[in-house]
């Protein structure tokens, strides 16, 4: 990559980073707010999915706004929107507006990876190496978003802290806004030829008009591709990701206590339940997705990313069947849990050069926007899922189910290969 290139990637990762510390650092201010607002886990559940839900649906016209804009406005209007977001928490006064806030959160956030992806798949020339480095951003986000704000809650009040949070946002916005994103289109895929921009409204590389029939026009084009395999392929991921991830931190504590003692904080803190040998090792799973996220994103650029995708779900599928006998050992059973990690994040770079690869360049934003709907949208369902079979059985039943779901990815990434029309 030459250095207007490494610009991009190094805006984008940091955007994605901040994108992720703010979604994962609400579940840890939930512990505060029931107390503050004094409120129920069922009424501040609703406003968290709330945002949650406005997150994942807000990525398809978040998508068509990409198609319009360009990536970089909406990217620097993502991250004013989390940052506005988060300092209208700190002074909300009330349940509502604590919801209204959260909801500007996730409506805000949803644009961000139909932008960010869209601008890396068409400026940067290798491609997977760049979706990559772009994953180990959003996975530095997941890991140390929340464990840093658990340790900032120790020392100062909620509302300090959410504050605190949007620091970052002018950093990265600062930086973001001196990248030129037209200098770095590689030769080949139509924008740099042409002299295409995708940081300027109206230029090649974005659309002059929006309407419902330029929108059906772009999903003809991608349907008759075959890219409803491709977004079968990302839904299954995405209730893989979802279902893994949402009760992970409680099994692994489960496990862990039944296995070892450890204790690294005074029991009778507020925040002890934070700090339990489960989340240590929670946080760990997430950090060693950083690997993951590199290791597909070299796959990606010398192998197709199909292909590659057919033998990670398949991993997978193996790791989830091989978690719950893992558990009779501490070292094979943290063996596992990071495996685990490092191919569940494996996954996400290909997953998104497949989707570069089997959409046009014209429609790279809506391409991105119905993916991030199936992976954080129908994905979402995974916690539920979880949730219920937990509930109903155990975590080996889970597991069970995880395979299954894997299973059912790899074969549709297969028939991606095998039946759909690569666009690049």
């Amino acid at each position: 990559m030459d250095r207007a290139e490494r610009r991009i990637v190094a805006f984008t990762a940091g955007s994605h980073g901040l994108v992720h510390t703010y979604e994962l650092s609400i579940p840890i201010l939930l512990t505060v707010w029931i107390g503050e607002f004094s409120t129920t886990a069922a009424a501040l559940g609703l406003v968290v999915t709330i945002g949650y839900g406005l997150f994942g649906v807000g990525a398809l016209p978040g998508g068509i706004l990409v198609d319009r804009f360009g990536s970089k406005p909406l990217i620097l209007a993502c991250l004013a929107g989390m940052a506005g977001s988060f300092l209208l928490v700190s002074v909300a006064p009330n349940l509502l507006t604590l919801a209204v806030a959260i909801g500007a959160w996730g409506l805000t956030a949803s644009v961000y990876h139909p932008a960010g992806l869209s601008l890396l798949s068409k400026a940067v020339d290798q491609r997977g190496t760049a979706l990559g480095y772009h994953g180990i951003g959003g996975n530095l986000g997941i890991a140390l978003g929340p464990l840093a704000t658990a340790l900032l809650l120790l020392a100062f009040d909620w509302r300090i802290v959410t504050a605190a949070l949007t620091a970052p946002v002018v950093v990265v916005a600062a930086y973001g806004a001196t990248v030129d994103v037209g200098d770095a289109m590689p030769d080949g895929e139509g924008e740099p030829g042409d002299g295409d921009s995708d940081g300027d409204a109206g230029s090649g590389g974005t659309k002059g008009e929006i309407s419902v029939s330029t929108i059906a026009d772009d999903t003809r084009v991608l349907l008759a591709g075959g890219f409803l395999l491709v977004f079968a392929f990302v839904t299954f991921s995405g209730l893989y990701y979802r279902t893994f991830l949402t009760f992970l931190p409680d099994l692994l504590g489960d496990v862990l206590g039944g296995l070892i003692d450890v204790q690294l904080i005074d029991p009778e803190s507020p925040y002890a339940e934070e700090f339990d040998v489960g989340r240590y090792l929670y946080v760990a799973v997430l950090t060693v997705g950083v690997f993951g996220q590199y290791l597909g994103g070299r796959i990606a650029d010398r192998v197709p990313p199909e292909r590659g995708l057919m033998a990670l779900m398949g991993i997978l599928a193996a790791l989830a069947l091989l978690f719950v006998p893992a558990g009779r050992t501490t070292a094979t059973f943290i063996a596992a849990s990071l495996a685990l990690g490092v191919a569940l994040f494996t996954v996400q770079p290909l997953s998104q050069a497949t989707v570069a690869a089997y959409s046009p360049s014209e429609a790279r934003g809506i391409s991105f926007g119905y993916t991030y709907l199936g992976i954080f949208g129908v994905g979402s369902l995974g916690a539920a899922l979880s949730g219920a079979v937990l509930t109903r059985a155990g975590p080996r039943e889970l597991f069970f189910v995880l395979a299954g779901i894997a299973v059912m990815g790899a074969l549709s990434a297969a028939a991606v290969s095998r039946f759909a029309t690569r666009r690049d």
